[in-house]
């Protein structure tokens, strides 16, 4: 439920692109930053958060992660214009990052090892609702209210952000909570030490974040777009079929892909669904609006449903205990970066060479950057 509450916001930016782009009036390349803003200090809160979750209580970390979404939504949902509206999203972005590298190594040290997998699933299946929810919900408000236009999901949902927050710090501070919490560390210091090679291993897997998660997160950012300017969406319409890609997840695939790691090992599925990524970039590029665009939308969100958890395992298994949170922290500052970087570039070749042609360059480089980085971790063990 936290988890739920945590992405309620953190969902909308994408979705409502387009409705922010008609609003201010912006080119490719401007509303790019809406995401690149938010993304950027949602990486950079990442850092500095996992670290901290490796020295302080997890129950502030979290408290102070889902709390602060919900302020700097209400800032967004407020801003006088695009300038400003960047620099709220900037705020909710920082926010964002003192709860995975907290919530991550406490779920996974709360379990028996041999169901961490689907435990992660479990808990991304909270995430993976609030990014199925939270774009029919703006759908809806924009088509409600069009007075508040974009505004409206921002300040609405962040009621509910609010007092998810809330809930769960009260949990996590009283009696039973706290001794969750205490009885999680004593079980992850008394852990053994990674797998030789485990640096190896994480470096490569940053690299496949870093180039093939780029290019394929690049893509993802610019869809709604997409299917306004290409495919001939509405604004609304492009912002509730964002859900589709969030369906497997909130139909229990992240449970199926954490239950799938625990019997054949994390390192197969992440090889395989990395390649897979790339190879739906391009059928994406290929389908019209109607059955077949939903259908691949909702492949792309199985893929990524089925990979989430089992990333996570990974990276517990190639990561020391007393590192763990900082690792953690590390990797969602990754995830948030490359996105973010990638975005104003691909908004700018876009305008240059076209949907297509992007769109076929990162399938490419997803699924070459996907077989090239799997040599250097296909020998872990979980």
């Amino acid at each position: 439920m936290a988890h739920f509450g945590h992405h309620l916001l953190t969902a909308l930016p994408g979705p409502l692109l387009p409705s922010i782009r008609t609003y201010f009036s912006l080119n490719y390349t401007q509303v790019s930053f809406v995401t690149t803003a938010f993304a950027l200090s949602g990486g950079a809160g990442q850092l500095p958060s996992g670290w901290l979750a490796d020295r302080i209580s997890p129950a502030i970390s979290i408290a102070v992660g889902t709390l602060g979404v919900a302020v700097g939504g209400i800032l967004v949902g407020v801003s006088p214009g695009y300038v400003m509206l960047l620099v709220f999203l900037v705020i909710m972005g920082l926010m964002t990052g003192g709860y995975h590298p907290a919530s991550t190594p406490l779920i996974l040290a709360s379990v028996d090892p041999k169901q961490r997998g689907r435990a992660l699933g479990l808990h991304l299946l909270g995430g993976n609702s609030s990014f199925f929810v939270a774009p029919i919900i703006a759908g809806f408000i924009i088509s409600v209210l069009p007075g508040l236009g974009w505004r409206g999901p921002f300040l609405i949902l962040a009621a509910p952000t609010a007092i998810f927050g809330l809930i769960f710090y009260i949990y996590l501070t009283r009696h039973g909570g706290m001794a969750h919490v205490q009885s999680a560390r004593r079980k992850a210091a008394e852990e053994k030490p990674p797998q030789a090679g485990y640096k190896r291993r994480l470096i490569a897997y940053l690299v496949m974040m870093v180039l093939g998660g780029g290019a394929g997160m690049s893509v993802n950012a610019f869809l709604t777009l997409y299917m306004v300017d290409v495919l001939g969406a509405s604004d609304a319409k492009a912002a509730s079929l964002m859900s589709i890609m969030y369906l497997p997840g909130v139909f229990g695939m992240t449970i199926i892909g954490g239950w799938i790691s625990d019997r054949i090992g994390s390192v197969k599925v992440i090889i395989v669904t990395s390649i897979i990524s790339g190879l739906i970039i391009f059928a994406l590029k290929s389908a019209t609006m109607g059955f077949g665009f939903y259908f691949v939308l909702f492949i792309m969100g199985l893929n990524m449903a089925i990979r989430m958890p089992v990333t996570e395992v990974f990276i517990m298994s190639q990561t020391p205990a007393r590192n763990r949170s900082t690792i953690y922290g590390v990797y969602y500052f990754t995830m948030q970066y490359t996105g973010a970087i990638f975005a104003p570039i691909m908004g700018n070749l876009i305008e240059r060479y076209t949907f297509d042609t992007m769109f076929t360059f990162s399938a490419y480089a997803v699924t070459a950057v996907a077989v090239a980085t799997s040599i250097f971790i296909w020998d872990a063990k979980d």
